[in-house]
């Protein structure tokens, strides 16, 4: 191991000056950073001991966690499922600017595979993101059918949404959520965003609000009837919420300017 981690630090020691201040992560020894890949991770190596990146080894996942003692600044390797390879110069700080990072695919330095090597599994690729769509609209009709619960509610001019249940199941967060339409008006829905939030909203400095995507919705709340209620199932990428995050839920009403806001710190 004491090998790999020098060839490492050789390899990519004559980079860390030629990588810009968007390729740094900063992290300490009071707070874990999550680090959100678009791909499980395969493996992930520091460049120095004082940095520490922690990953489900067992289980694939597609976050991993970030740690820190004081020390010189090292680099962060990581090589995900696909094989995309992700490089990142590391700094120890003592006020971290961010507690999540969410790493796009077009964040990759390259494949660990040459081009001319790859094969071209594209078939194999869509059967199986079109199997996992059809576990997750499986699941999600399950929790559907199961009692609700109530973790967190909010009305608003006569709507109103409710957050009933946050099932962790594989690689994924299940948000089992449901609206109400007492208003007397038909309710059609612009959109309805999830975010992690920390911070104080009147400190505009120390305030961020970190949209998270869904990768597939069951029963998706279009329009709601007056007198009606309608329950639905987010499936997004596992996350972590720090301490001093909350998750937040925004309804916005369709060429209309209701809006109902739900947050909670779960």
């Amino acid at each position: 191991m004491k090998t790999i981690l020098v060839l490492i630090t050789i390899i990519f020691s004559s980079s860390l000056k030629a990588q810009s201040v968007s390729d740094t992560l900063y992290a300490n020894n009071k707070k874990n950073v999550a680090l959100f890949f678009p791909e499980a991770i395969r493996q992930g190596i520091t460049g120095a001991s004082h940095f520490v990146f922690t990953y489900n080894r067992e289980t694939k996942q597609y976050f991993g966690l970030l740690q820190a003692q004081p020390g010189e600044v090292s680099n962060l390797l990581v090589v995900t499922e696909d094989g995309q390879v992700y490089s990142y110069i590391l700094k120890y700080v003592e006020q971290l600017p961010k507690l999540n990072y969410f790493i796009s695919k077009a964040e990759s330095i390259g494949s660990e595979v040459p081009l001319s090597a790859e094969p071209k599994p594209k078939q194999k690729r869509l059967d199986s993101i079109e199997k996992n769509f059809e576990y997750f609209k499986s699941f999600s009709t399950y929790l559907l059918k199961t009692k609700p619960k109530r973790i967190a509610a909010k009305q608003k001019n006569g709507i109103k949404i409710q957050l009933q249940k946050m099932i962790y199941h594989k690689s994924e967060i299940y948000l089992v959520m449901e609206v109400f339409n007492t208003s007397g008006i038909t309710f059609e829905t612009d959109f309805l965003k999830v975010y992690s939030v920390s911070g104080n909203k009147k400190r505009k400095s120390s305030y961020q609000r970190l949209e998270m995507k869904p990768i597939y919705i069951c029963n998706h709340p279009n329009k709601i009837w007056n007198g009606q209620s309608l329950r639905f199932v987010y499936v997004l990428p596992k996350f972590v919420l720090g301490d001093k995050e909350k998750l937040l839920m925004e309804l916005q009403e369709l060429n209309g300017s209701r809006k109902v806001t739900l947050s909670t710190r779960l």
